[in-house]
């Protein structure tokens, strides 16, 4: 086992994982490929380019700018890690944004006779997703504090170990 997990990196159960993964994408590739070869090829290097040239740049950007401008504000107590619970609300609001663009901003034809719903409709249910996202994070980073909080307050008034306590 230990001459996997130096060979790898990890352990058996993630190379398995990992192999059935790329077992399953073959498979979809080969099943997408017999279907419309010319339409996938060109949606997979629009969609490299597309992330590699304009959306890496973007929110690697936007990352660093978060960080810079919230790094010199001095901490008043217990620091908590932060930045992720600003990462993952904005991640999956620009996925869901990314997925659903052509509907969010009005570009596609209708879906109307397949969903039932008009095209007005989509704009307000990702704002209101992507506001539901963020207070969740913020619920979830304040509670987080919180506990960082109490902690260190339990541990001041404790005495440490060999300096006053008492048996």
């Amino acid at each position: 086992m230990a001459r996997i997990v130096r060979w790898y990196g990890s352990g058996p159960l993630h190379l398995l994982v990992l192999i059935a993964s790329f077992a399953l994408t073959g498979y979809a590739m080969v099943r997408l490929f017999a279907v419309r070869p010319l339409e996938v090829a060109i949606w997979f290097v629009g969609a490299a380019i597309l992330h590699d040239l304009i959306l890496l740049p973007l929110y690697s950007l936007a990352d660093l700018s978060a960080l810079s401008v919230l790094r010199h504000r001095a901490p008043e107590g217990p620091m908590v890690p932060w930045i992720n619970y600003l990462r993952v609300p904005a991640f999956l609001a620009g996925l869901l944004l990314l997925v659903w663009f052509p509907l969010v901003l009005r570009l596609a034809v209708p879906y109307a006779g397949d969903t039932g719903l008009a095209d007005s409709v989509y704009l307000g249910r990702w704002l209101a997703i992507t506001g539901v996202l963020f207070a969740v994070s913020a619920v979830a980073f304040a509670i987080r504090l919180r506990r960082v909080r109490r902690a260190c307050r339990g541990d001041e008034g404790r005495p440490a170990a060999g300096h006053g306590a008492t048996p």
